[in-house]
């Protein structure tokens, strides 16, 4: 694969002020920047002193509500994909000089993303979770109160929405109205949270909780050491990754209709903390720096990558490629060699440490990774380009992204929000 890349991500482009009244050139100011500017609270037209770096302004993309009979809405209408539309720098059209449009700003308020932003419409930084013209957020829904570690829409099994949050419980949604249809405690904090057919695999401390969508019948997997942290399912086993470095396997007995132990796979010397199903391989991504390799019809590691120098948060399958990303500020793209062992093809590097990512097709079925970082934003990138898609934005960090149908998609963040996002049809061309 010919891996390009368009540099680095969101660099940003000095502009000319323009400048007071009429004349242009500053006079009396001396070249001073205005300090209520500077705190985003200047409503003086025109000002007398300086603004520096203005953006220019563009019209804000258009935001189709998605697909007919989409059900997820926001009531509020605030923080929608996309932006707000700006207020413009400039005399107005009756004024000296002509009004003056420039760029949005590269990112949203961050008074509004901290829910204190009192100018509204009149705020100069866009009221939005995201900029980017591919995306729409089509709501938001409040009610854990710590961070979500795992997010699960099992279709066609049931009509909810599930996630997990270090509060100690699970909550339940409903696809309708957007409303929490119930909590289920926990008694522990949830690591992280799959779903497979019927089954809902729930990762606590020392254990894991399996949940029967249909029947309703609960069981508990005993055996990992600590918390779980991850979770995969593949050749009718399941997977769980532990703080103290094993990967754990269960096989279903339908004799028993129970979950027995099959296997320990033994090797990583430090917490797993991402796994991985691709082919007949499962691979595992642990604080040890490293990610090894599996054989699913062995459970032998036949091979440990250790490019990456700092924790190796999560890996993910790409067609014949795997993605993993690093507290290192690096996510590596690696391709099977001749010999059938994995070798780094391309590096893209990050401005910080990443910690998740999640890939699926846009509304043009382009294929997109989506990589979480630790300021509190997602990384949208066209694969195998790396370009930009446009960014995320919360108020603490993102842990848990999940994919959706219909170009549904969902992250929850470490303030226990979750919010229902939607790709945005004729957006990229």
């Amino acid at each position: 694969m010919d891996i390009e890349t368009d540099g680095r991500f969101g660099n940003k482009r000095m502009h000319n002020r323009l400048g007071p009244g009429s004349g242009g050139g500053p006079s009396s100011t001396n070249g001073r920047v205005c300090n209520f500017w500077r705190e985003g609270r200047c409503n003086r037209f025109p000002c007398p002193f300086l603004h520096s770096e203005l953006p220019e302004a563009a019209a804000p993309p258009k935001r189709p509500s998605g697909p007919g009979g989409n059900v997820w809405r926001n009531p509020t209408a605030g923080g929608r994909g996309g932006g707000r539309g700006h207020n413009r720098w400039g005399r107005g059209p009756g004024g000296a000089s002509a009004a003056v449009t420039h760029r949005p700003p590269d990112r949203p308020c961050k008074y509004f993303l901290a829910g204190e932003c009192s100018y509204g419409d009149r705020c100069r930084y866009p009221h939005s979770y995201c900029i980017s013209d591919s995306i729409t957020m089509l709501t938001l829904l409040k009610g854990h109160d710590k961070s979500v570690t795992g997010i699960a829409l099992p279709t066609g099994w049931s009509d909810k929405l599930y996630s997990g949050s270090k509060d100690g419980t699970v909550r339940m949604w409903d696809c309708q109205t957007g409303q929490c249809a119930g909590v289920i405690p926990m008694g522990r904090e949830v690591g992280c949270m799959i779903n497979e057919g019927p089954w809902l695999f729930i990762g606590i401390p020392d254990g894991v909780k399996v949940w029967n969508m249909q029947t309703s019948a609960e069981m508990n997997l005993t055996g990992p050491t600590g918390q779980v942290y991850a979770l995969a399912v593949a050749s009718e086993l399941l997977f769980a990754a532990t703080q103290d470095g094993r990967i754990l396997a269960w096989r279903f007995s339908a004799a028993t209709n129970c979950f027995e132990p099959a296997a320990s796979l033994d090797g990583h010397k430090l917490a797993v903390v991402s796994l991985i199903v691709g082919g007949m391989r499962l691979y595992s991504a642990s604080m040890d720096k490293t990610i090894r390799v599996w054989d699913l019809a062995t459970l032998q590691c036949v091979q440990t990558l250790s490019d990456h120098t700092d924790v190796v948060m999560s890996v993910l399958c790409w067609d014949q490629f795997l993605l993993s990303c690093s507290l290192d500020q690096t996510i590596k793209v690696w391709a099977a060699t001749e010999s059938g062992n994995l070798e780094v093809t391309y590096t893209h590097k990050e401005e910080q440490g990443a910690l998740a990512l999640s890939g699926m097709p846009d509304a043009q079925s382009k294929p997109v990774l989506l990589c979480s970082l630790n300021d509190n934003t997602v990384r949208l990138y066209d694969l195998p380009s790396f370009s930009d898609r446009g960014r995320i934005f919360s108020k603490q960090e993102i842990r848990a992204i999940q994919m959706g149908p219909g170009g549904l998609f969902f992250t929850g963040d470490g303030t226990g929000e979750l919010k229902v996002w939607q790709w945005v049809d004729g957006a990229q061309t």
